[in-house]
């Protein structure tokens, strides 16, 4: 694996000096100082280029390999009138970064939330801090908060009961912070929506179910990737976080089956997967093996973590979760590092991996960082899954 971490660009409270320090050769980046839909400029991309690769590492200098994300407009997502617009600006933004050598790109196709949590300090008994996602939490959010029209249809009587009574005991700063961690917007970014925006942003899906979402989300996949496989670079899909349909709005890309839709609208390998462990490990029903198995020569990108569920309903549906040890989650990361390091053999190419959503501990602790990227958290992930990588490996000799 290319050993990789995520930096937010130049306003990350993490210098580029720790991923190098860590032992990372990869950079995973995006502009976000650039506006959803706008064109990112061969000048743009390559004043940020020059930044990471003038800073050294232990094998000479650090090299932007993926990026995450270049964002798809909310037009192509709703399938609005000017949603070819947007499209004909992803592929200028797409050219300009093959021009500048960035073959690796990771999206997502989830409306309005990028990922939804409830807790963003959840304290482990260790004293360290993880994300966390509750559903009476959710619900005290969806229902007492947002006050969103016709939720209480999308939930069961004894969860609505019990967010009554968690609503009835809570303090006014743990509403306001319950707000504030639902409403969060990109990762990378400490801007929350209004209450009004985003109950806005909420009424423009009314309308738009599973069916409509998938066919714009195919309608993008078939305008883009032609484009993309003539440019050498390979697109990545995030799946949903978590896999399941949230305040009213659809989720696509949550399930093996939707992959398999996916992958059939655009049956060329630039039509790829950012196989994440924690988003789609979420769901019971979800094999990963077997899903790597499957999906092996799509997977472009790698997102290492590992959930630890805490209860599931009666239909098997996790309700709760956390952030889990990279090793001591509900993902068997050690088989899946196994299954990766022979698909890599048979590639006789590394697939970029990055230790996602690190817990707060330590120095983290004192530390400004965004939600799930600390740079302890992150370096103790990336030592465990190098371990099992470099055990992996040696049982192969």
């Amino acid at each position: 694996m290319i050993h990789s971490m995520r930096w937010f660009g130049p306003q990350d409270p993490m210098p580029l000096s720790y991923i190098s320090q860590a032992g990372c050769s990869g950079v995973v980046n995006a502009l976000h100082q650039i506006p959803v839909g706008e064109v990112w400029t061969l000048e743009e991309i390559l004043k940020r280029k020059t930044i990471i690769e003038a800073t050294p590492s232990s094998n000479g200098f650090l090299t932007w390999n993926v990026v995450e994300s270049l964002p798809v407009h909310e037009s192509i997502k709703k399938g609005l009138p000017d949603r070819d617009l947007y499209i004909s600006n992803y592929l200028k933004s797409l050219e300009n970064l093959s021009k500048a050598g960035i073959k690796t790109v990771c999206y997502n196709f989830m409306p309005v939330l990028d990922w939804s949590r409830t807790d963003l300090k959840y304290i482990l008994p260790s004293g360290a801090k993880a994300l966390r996602f509750e559903i009476v939490s959710f619900i005290v959010f969806d229902l007492f908060i947002l006050k969103r029209p016709g939720a209480k249809a999308d939930y069961a009587a004894d969860l609505i009961l019990k967010a009554e009574l968690k609503w009835a005991d809570m303090t006014d700063s743990e509403k306001a912070e319950l707000q504030n961690t639902v409403l969060l917007g990109l990762p990378g970014s400490e801007e929350a929506f209004t209450l009004e925006t985003f109950q806005t942003l909420l009424d423009n899906y009314k309308n738009i179910g599973e069916t409509v979402l998938k066919e714009n989300l195919f309608h993008f996949i078939k305008s883009v990737c032609p484009v993309a496989e003539s440019l050498g670079i390979k697109l990545c899909i995030h799946p949903d976080d978590p896999p399941y349909p949230l305040l009213g709005l659809p989720r696509v890309v949550s399930t093996a089956s939707d992959l398999r839709e996916l992958f059939n609208i655009f049956p060329g390998i630039t039509n790829g997967l950012t196989f994440c462990t924690g988003s789609l490990g979420v769901r019971k029903d979800n094999k990963l093996l077997e899903i790597f198995t499957e999906f092996k020569e799509r997977v472009h990108f790698l997102h290492l973590r590992a959930t630890k569920t805490e209860s599931i309903d009666s239909a098997g549906k996790t309700q709760d979760f956390h952030e889990a040890d990279h090793l001591y989650g509900d993902v068997d990361m050690v088989s899946l590092i196994n299954l990766i390091v022979k698909e890599e053999n048979h590639r006789k190419s590394a697939i970029p991996m990055r230790p996602d959503h690190g817990h707060q501990m330590l120095d983290d602790l004192e530390r400004k960082s965004y939600p799930g990227y600390s740079a302890v958290g992150r370096l103790k992930g990336l030592a465990e899954l190098r371990g099992v990588e470099n055990a992996v490996k040696n049982s192969f000799l």
